[in-house]
Protein backbone atom coordinates (compact mmCIF):
# COMPACT_ATOMS: atom_id res chain seq x y z
CA UNK A 1 0.00 0.00 0.00
CA UNK A 2 1.31 3.41 -0.94
CA UNK A 3 2.31 5.48 1.80
CA UNK A 4 1.35 9.21 1.95
CA UNK A 5 -0.65 10.87 4.28
CA UNK A 6 -2.79 12.88 2.42
CA UNK A 7 -3.38 10.05 0.08
CA UNK A 8 -4.92 7.46 2.59
CA UNK A 9 -7.01 9.97 3.93
CA UNK A 10 -8.46 10.52 0.15
CA UNK A 11 -8.73 6.55 -0.38
CA UNK A 12 -10.61 6.17 3.17
CA UNK A 13 -12.69 9.45 2.15
CA UNK A 14 -13.96 7.56 -1.14
CA UNK A 15 -15.32 4.60 0.49
CA UNK A 16 -16.40 1.59 -1.85
CA UNK A 17 -15.70 3.61 -4.57
CA UNK A 18 -11.89 3.28 -4.52
CA UNK A 19 -12.55 -0.75 -4.55
CA UNK A 20 -14.66 -0.79 -7.10
CA UNK A 21 -12.01 0.79 -9.48
CA UNK A 22 -8.56 -1.46 -7.87
CA UNK A 23 -10.76 -4.51 -8.01
CA UNK A 24 -12.67 -4.03 -10.87
CA UNK A 25 -13.58 -6.89 -13.22
CA UNK A 26 -11.39 -5.74 -15.85
CA UNK A 27 -8.36 -5.95 -13.22
CA UNK A 28 -9.23 -9.34 -11.58
CA UNK A 29 -9.68 -10.88 -15.43
CA UNK A 30 -6.58 -9.34 -16.39
CA UNK A 31 -4.56 -10.92 -13.23
CA UNK A 32 -6.65 -14.18 -14.10
CA UNK A 33 -5.06 -14.03 -17.82
CA UNK A 34 -8.71 -14.86 -18.83
CA UNK A 35 -10.12 -10.98 -19.82
CA UNK A 36 -11.21 -11.50 -23.33
CA UNK A 37 -8.82 -9.58 -25.95
CA UNK A 38 -11.01 -7.33 -27.47
CA UNK A 39 -11.28 -5.65 -23.86
CA UNK A 40 -7.60 -5.38 -23.62
CA UNK A 41 -6.94 -3.62 -27.33
CA UNK A 42 -9.95 -1.62 -26.51
CA UNK A 43 -8.27 -0.39 -23.23
CA UNK A 44 -5.12 -0.25 -24.84
CA UNK A 45 -6.10 2.50 -27.88
CA UNK A 46 -8.03 4.38 -25.65
CA UNK A 47 -4.93 4.69 -23.32
CA UNK A 48 -3.07 5.86 -26.34
CA UNK A 49 -5.06 8.79 -26.38
CA UNK A 50 -5.57 9.46 -22.84
CA UNK A 51 -1.90 9.35 -22.55
CA UNK A 52 -1.88 12.57 -25.25
CA UNK A 53 -4.35 14.34 -22.60
CA UNK A 54 -1.77 13.18 -19.34
CA UNK A 55 1.19 14.99 -21.19
CA UNK A 56 -1.10 18.48 -21.70
CA UNK A 57 -2.14 17.91 -18.06
CA UNK A 58 1.80 18.23 -17.01
CA UNK A 59 2.50 20.75 -19.57
CA UNK A 60 -0.39 22.87 -17.68
CA UNK A 61 1.24 21.59 -14.35
CA UNK A 62 4.35 23.51 -15.24
CA UNK A 63 2.14 26.60 -15.62
CA UNK A 64 0.35 25.80 -12.40
CA UNK A 65 3.71 26.07 -10.34
CA UNK A 66 4.93 28.63 -8.49
CA UNK A 67 8.51 27.56 -7.40
CA UNK A 68 11.39 26.48 -9.61
CA UNK A 69 11.54 22.94 -8.23
CA UNK A 70 7.71 22.65 -8.56
CA UNK A 71 8.24 23.54 -12.53
CA UNK A 72 11.27 20.75 -12.62
CA UNK A 73 9.27 18.06 -11.28
CA UNK A 74 6.33 18.69 -13.88
CA UNK A 75 8.76 18.96 -16.86
CA UNK A 76 10.51 16.13 -16.06
CA UNK A 77 7.54 14.63 -15.93
CA UNK A 78 5.83 16.12 -19.14
CA UNK A 79 9.54 14.89 -21.10
CA UNK A 80 9.14 11.35 -18.98
CA UNK A 81 5.27 11.07 -21.07
CA UNK A 82 6.28 12.51 -24.55
CA UNK A 83 9.92 10.99 -24.85
CA UNK A 84 9.52 7.47 -22.99
CA UNK A 85 5.78 6.34 -21.77
CA UNK A 86 4.36 7.38 -25.15
CA UNK A 87 6.99 5.13 -27.28
CA UNK A 88 6.90 2.46 -24.75
CA UNK A 89 3.20 2.52 -25.25
CA UNK A 90 3.14 2.17 -28.97
CA UNK A 91 5.57 -0.59 -28.90
CA UNK A 92 3.92 -2.23 -26.54
CA UNK A 93 0.51 -2.12 -28.84
CA UNK A 94 2.54 -3.23 -31.66
CA UNK A 95 2.37 -6.79 -29.78
CA UNK A 96 -1.35 -6.62 -29.89
CA UNK A 97 -1.64 -5.50 -33.60
CA UNK A 98 -2.17 -2.30 -32.90
CA UNK A 99 -0.05 0.29 -35.39
CA UNK A 100 0.26 4.17 -33.93
CA UNK A 101 -1.29 5.00 -36.97
CA UNK A 102 -4.50 2.75 -36.46
CA UNK A 103 -4.83 4.30 -32.87
CA UNK A 104 -4.11 7.94 -33.52
CA UNK A 105 -7.45 7.77 -35.98
CA UNK A 106 -9.50 6.15 -33.44
CA UNK A 107 -12.46 8.31 -31.63
CA UNK A 108 -12.16 9.08 -28.19
CA UNK A 109 -14.47 7.13 -26.37
CA UNK A 110 -17.25 9.02 -23.88
CA UNK A 111 -15.05 7.80 -20.72
CA UNK A 112 -11.79 8.83 -22.47
CA UNK A 113 -13.09 12.16 -22.81
CA UNK A 114 -14.98 12.37 -19.64
CA UNK A 115 -11.62 11.82 -17.51
CA UNK A 116 -9.14 13.77 -19.49
CA UNK A 117 -11.19 16.68 -19.33
CA UNK A 118 -11.97 16.30 -15.95
CA UNK A 119 -8.27 16.26 -15.37
CA UNK A 120 -7.96 19.88 -17.24
CA UNK A 121 -10.61 21.27 -16.21
CA UNK A 122 -9.23 20.70 -12.71
CA UNK A 123 -6.34 22.19 -13.37
CA UNK A 124 -7.57 25.26 -15.13
CA UNK A 125 -10.06 25.90 -12.68
CA UNK A 126 -7.90 25.20 -9.23
CA UNK A 127 -4.41 24.52 -8.33
CA UNK A 128 -1.23 22.41 -8.86
CA UNK A 129 -2.83 20.66 -6.13
CA UNK A 130 -6.23 20.17 -7.32
CA UNK A 131 -4.81 18.82 -11.29
CA UNK A 132 -2.52 16.64 -8.95
CA UNK A 133 -5.28 14.91 -6.78
CA UNK A 134 -7.47 14.72 -10.02
CA UNK A 135 -4.49 12.33 -11.23
CA UNK A 136 -3.50 10.55 -8.23
CA UNK A 137 -5.70 7.52 -9.00
CA UNK A 138 -3.93 6.99 -12.01
CA UNK A 139 -0.77 8.16 -10.92
CA UNK A 140 -0.67 5.97 -7.76
CA UNK A 141 -3.62 3.94 -8.12
CA UNK A 142 -2.29 1.61 -10.77
CA UNK A 143 1.06 0.93 -8.95
CA UNK A 144 -1.23 -0.05 -5.96
CA UNK A 145 -3.40 -1.95 -8.32
CA UNK A 146 -0.27 -3.64 -9.72
CA UNK A 147 0.92 -4.64 -6.14
CA UNK A 148 -2.06 -5.84 -5.04
CA UNK A 149 -2.42 -8.03 -8.12
CA UNK A 150 1.02 -9.25 -7.81
CA UNK A 151 0.23 -10.66 -4.83
CA UNK A 152 -2.61 -12.29 -5.17
CA UNK A 153 -2.30 -16.07 -4.79
CA UNK A 154 -5.61 -15.82 -7.68
CA UNK A 155 -3.10 -14.11 -10.05
CA UNK A 156 -1.64 -16.26 -12.72
CA UNK A 157 1.58 -16.04 -14.27
CA UNK A 158 2.67 -18.65 -16.41
CA UNK A 159 1.09 -18.27 -19.37
CA UNK A 160 -0.78 -14.95 -18.57
CA UNK A 161 -0.05 -12.29 -21.74
CA UNK A 162 -0.82 -9.74 -19.42
CA UNK A 163 1.30 -10.46 -17.11
CA UNK A 164 3.98 -7.77 -18.59
CA UNK A 165 1.48 -5.41 -17.59
CA UNK A 166 1.30 -5.95 -13.85
CA UNK A 167 5.36 -6.53 -14.11
CA UNK A 168 5.32 -3.03 -15.79
CA UNK A 169 3.29 -1.05 -12.50
CA UNK A 170 4.40 -3.16 -9.90
CA UNK A 171 7.63 -2.83 -10.73
CA UNK A 172 10.56 -0.56 -8.99
CA UNK A 173 10.66 2.23 -10.97
CA UNK A 174 6.76 2.80 -11.44
CA UNK A 175 6.61 2.22 -7.07
CA UNK A 176 9.21 4.57 -6.65
CA UNK A 177 6.84 7.34 -9.24
CA UNK A 178 3.92 6.65 -7.23
CA UNK A 179 5.44 7.05 -3.79
CA UNK A 180 7.11 10.15 -5.34
CA UNK A 181 3.40 11.43 -6.33
CA UNK A 182 1.91 10.61 -2.88
CA UNK A 183 4.80 12.48 -1.30
CA UNK A 184 3.88 15.37 -3.29
CA UNK A 185 0.54 15.71 -2.21
CA UNK A 186 1.60 16.07 1.42
CA UNK A 187 3.78 18.60 0.36
CA UNK A 188 1.44 20.77 -1.11
CA UNK A 189 -1.19 20.34 1.08
CA UNK A 190 0.95 21.87 3.55
CA UNK A 191 1.40 24.74 1.68
CA UNK A 192 -1.59 24.86 -0.92
CA UNK A 193 -4.24 23.37 1.77
CA UNK A 194 -5.30 23.33 5.42
CA UNK A 195 -8.25 21.27 6.38
CA UNK A 196 -11.02 23.34 5.22
CA UNK A 197 -9.74 22.22 1.62
CA UNK A 198 -9.68 18.48 2.26
CA UNK A 199 -13.33 17.99 1.56
CA UNK A 200 -13.65 19.53 -1.98
CA UNK A 201 -10.03 17.56 -2.78
CA UNK A 202 -11.60 14.56 -1.45
CA UNK A 203 -15.20 14.72 -3.55
CA UNK A 204 -12.42 15.53 -6.83
CA UNK A 205 -10.35 12.22 -5.79
CA UNK A 206 -13.40 10.47 -5.77
CA UNK A 207 -14.85 11.70 -8.93
CA UNK A 208 -11.68 10.91 -10.61
CA UNK A 209 -11.44 6.81 -9.26
CA UNK A 210 -15.54 6.68 -10.25
CA UNK A 211 -14.36 7.59 -14.14
CA UNK A 212 -11.06 5.36 -13.33
CA UNK A 213 -13.55 2.42 -13.03
CA UNK A 214 -15.60 3.57 -15.81
CA UNK A 215 -12.69 3.20 -18.12
CA UNK A 216 -12.01 -0.24 -16.97
CA UNK A 217 -16.00 -1.00 -17.68
CA UNK A 218 -15.06 0.78 -21.25
CA UNK A 219 -12.20 -1.75 -22.01
CA UNK A 220 -15.15 -5.05 -20.69
CA UNK A 221 -17.98 -3.59 -23.04
CA UNK A 222 -15.52 -3.73 -26.30
CA UNK A 223 -15.88 -8.28 -25.37
CA UNK A 224 -19.49 -8.09 -25.27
Amino acid sequence: MIAGALYRRLVDAAGEVWPAYTQHEFVLRLARGDLPEAAFRRYLVQDYLFLLHFARAWGLAVFKSDTLAEMRRAQSLLAATLDVEIGLHIDYCRGWGLSEAVMQVEPEAPETVAYTRFVLDRGLTGDRLDLEIALAPCMIGYAEIAAERMADPATRHDGNRYRDWLLMYSGDEYQKLARDCAAALDEQFARRGGEGRLPALAAAFTTAARLEADFWRMGLAAAR
